[in-house]
């Protein structure tokens, strides 16, 4: 057994033994060098450092390349997608997630700015998709009571859904997503309560504060119901005259009335659908005094539901992309209408 350490360096042969091999060596580097070089200028550009054509990638580096910011790929010890992404995987082969072909509400467009010009430059529209995607997650929290003038309620709910699993909450923000859009095309500023940039929530009293900060020039939630089957069509609710503790809608009972009419005549044209028969008396509007988000505005609001998501027949009208982005027309349709006035 031998020992190298700083006493016990071995002997170093005598210099004039290495420059023979080292000359020989520096020699047979020249021919392999010149060889590199040829190559190079054979496989790049007319500037030298553009390639002419490119080597395919290895497997993890296209994985790379082609994941979205913000995921993982799969490592060398075999690990596959995120539960998660499995289980977004499987929602979309099985019609969990909406249709294949236009999985909107998957990907999250930006704000944006409001176009320079259009019959809408100067107006504010809030749009509230009703239902955040993660209040599911948090019951205690979208439980608990808040004021809304006349009494206390629930801060929210987590929505209702189709049968086959298409929640209403994915659905509010698709429709409100393609408005934004539409919107925007005409020059309003468009602001949301809730874009899936939040945990859980805002609560019914928050929603209707961040209409009332903004000075918003009109308020639309967008919502689908949870009716029994059988029962068809759209409805818009409107709010009623409330007086009472933090409420009072006097100022904007008649605006808020007059926005409700325009958005229910714009939306049975834009989608076909017919005026809901089991609210409204076949008019397509109702009007509501124990909804919070109603009850607290101080600037002309509506809801409306699009359908009934248990009835088989409206089931395949809110699943459809298509039929979406009429939805999205008619209701910007209404609100331009009413805007323009």
């Amino acid at each position: 057994m031998s020992y190298v350490g700083p006493e016990f360096d071995p002997s170093q042969p005598p210099r004039r033994s290495v420059r023979r091999p080292l000359t020989v060596a520096v020699a047979a580097l020249v021919p392999t060098c010149l060889a590199g070089y040829l190559v190079y200028q054979a496989t790049s550009g007319p500037d030298g450092n553009e390639p002419a054509r490119s080597l395919p990638a290895s497997s993890s580096a296209s994985a790379d390349r082609d994941a979205p910011s913000g995921s993982s790929t799969p490592s060398s010890s075999g690990t596959g997608p995120s539960d998660k992404a499995k289980e977004k995987d499987k929602n979309d082969k099985d019609g969990k997630g909406g249709d294949a072909d236009d999985n909107d509400s998957a990907t999250k467009p930006s704000g944006g700015r409001p176009a320079a010009n259009g019959p809408l430059k100067g107006k504010v529209v809030v749009i509230d998709p009703g239902h955040n995607p993660g209040n599911f997650r948090h019951p205690s929290d979208i439980n608990r009571q808040v004021d809304i003038g006349t009494n206390r309620k629930e801060c929210d709910t987590t929505g209702t859904s189709t049968n086959h699993g298409y929640t209403e909450a994915k659905f509010t923000l698709d429709v409100s997503r393609k408005l934004r859009t539409l919107l925007q095309k005409q020059g309003a500023t468009v602001k949301f309560t809730q874009d899936d940039d939040r945990p859980w929530g805002p609560c019914v009293d928050e929603r209707a504060r961040i209409g009332n900060k903004a000075h918003a020039d009109a308020v639309v939630s967008i919502h689908a119901d949870g009716s029994g089957a059988g029962n068809r069509g759209y409805h818009v609710i409107m709010p009623g005259r409330v007086r009472s503790g933090s409420a009072d809608t006097s100022a904007i009972v008649a605006p808020s009335k007059e926005l409700g009419e325009r958005i229910a005549g714009k939306f049975v044209s834009a989608t076909g659908s017919a005026p809901s028969n089991y609210v409204g008396g076949g008019t397509g509007l109702d009007t509501r005094t124990d909804l919070g988000g109603l009850n607290l505005s101080t600037v002309p609001k509506v809801f409306i539901e699009c359908g009934n998501m248990r009835d088989a027949k409206d089931e395949a009208l809110l699943t459809s992309p298509t039929w979406r982005q009429k939805a999205a027309q008619g209701i910007s349709e209404g609100i331009a209408g009413f805007l323009r006035e």
